[in-house]
C-alpha cells in the first residue's frame, strides 16, 4: 500500500529537477499527480515517462486567473486536491549593489507572490474537504542571509514567514503547511552557482551535495498522513550547511 494512496496532487515546476523527482516519487507511492510548468515539452516528456498516474499542465504561477482555472481544473477532474507543492522558483546570482528592480520584481513575482497565489487558490477546496497539505519550497537561503543572492534569499525568507502564518490561519480547517528548505542539491538550479562543485562541498558538514529525491523523500513525507501533526514546520535539507 502506497503513502499516498488516492491522493491528488499538484507539483508547481515539476517538469524537471527537484519538481520531477518530487512528482516521480508520489506517483510510486500511489497519487495521482499533476505537474505544472512553462517548459511543455519537457514537461509533456516527464509525464509520459511517470505513466498514466502522471499529466502536465501549462501553468504560469504567477498568473492568477491561470491559478484559478487549473485548480478549477483539477477538481472537475478529481473531486479535489489533497497537496500541494509549490515548487516552481527561480535563482540569479546577484548582490543588492547589482540587483535592479525589474529583476528583483520577476523573482518575486515567481519566487514568492507564485506562492502565495497558489495557497490561496486550493486554499477553499482544501478548507471544504476538512484536510489537505500544501508544502512550500524554501531554502536554506531563508534561513541564513546570502550575500551574492540577494533576492533570492529574500524571497525564500518571504516563504519561510508566509508558511507560518497560511498554518496559523488553516490549521482550524485540518489543512497543514510546511516548508522545506534544501541546501545544495543536484539540479539545474544548483549549476548556476557557477561555483566548482568539490569547493561546494566542502562547506557542507556531510561532505556532499545532495541528489533531488533526497528532498522528494522529506516533501513526501509532508504530503502524508504520517506527518498529521506537523504544521508551519521548517523541514531543512542541507547536509548541515545550517547547523
Amino acid at each position: 500500500m502506497g503513502r499516498l494512496d488516492d491522493k491528488v496532487a499538484l507539483v508547481t515546476g515539476g517538469a524537471r529537477g527537484q519538481g520531477a523527482a518530487e512528482a516521480e516519487l508520489f506517483v510510486s507511492e500511489g497519487a495521482t499527480v499533476i505537474i505544472s510548468d512553462v517548459l511543455d515539452d519537457v514537461g509533456a516528456e516527464t509525464a509520459d515517462r511517470l505513466g498514466a498516474a502522471c499529466r502536465y499542465a501549462h501553468h504560469d504561477v504567477t498568473d492568477e486567473a491561470g491559478w484559478a482555472a487549473l485548480v478549477a481544473d483539477i477538481v472537475e477532474a478529481h473531486g479535489r486536491i489533497d497537496v500541494l507543492v509549490n515548487n516552481a522558483g527561480i535563482f540569479e546570482v546577484r548582490r543588492l549593489g547589482d540587483e535592479t528592480l525589474e529583476a528583483w520584481n520577476r523573482m518575486v513575482a515567481i519566487n514568492q507572490t507564485g506562492v502565495f497565489l497558489g495557497m490561496r487558490a486550493v486554499a477553499e477546496t482544501m478548507k471544504a474537504a476538512g484536510s489537505g497539505s500544501i508544502i512550500n519550497i524554501s531554502s536554506v537561503a531563508g534561513l541564513n542571509g546570502v550575500g551574492m543572492a540577494f533576492t533570492y534569499s529574500a524571497t525564500k525568507w518571504a516563504v519561510r514567514g508566509m508558511t507560518k502564518s497560511a498554518a496559523q490561519d488553516l490549521s482550524r480547517y485540518g489543512v497543514r503547511v510546511n516548508s522545506i528548505h534544501p541546501g545544495y542539491i543536484e539540479t539545474p538550479m544548483m549549476h548556476e552557482l557557477r561555483t566548482d562543485k568539490e569547493v561546494l562541498e566542502r562547506g557542507v558538514p556531510l561532505g556532499r551535495t545532495a541528489d533531488a529525491s533526497e528532498v522528494a523523500s522529506a516533501v513526501l513525507f509532508l504530503a502524508s498522513d504520517e506527518s498529521g501533526y506537523c504544521t508551519g514546520h521548517e523541514l531543512v535539507v542541507d547536509g548541515g550547511l545550517s547547523a
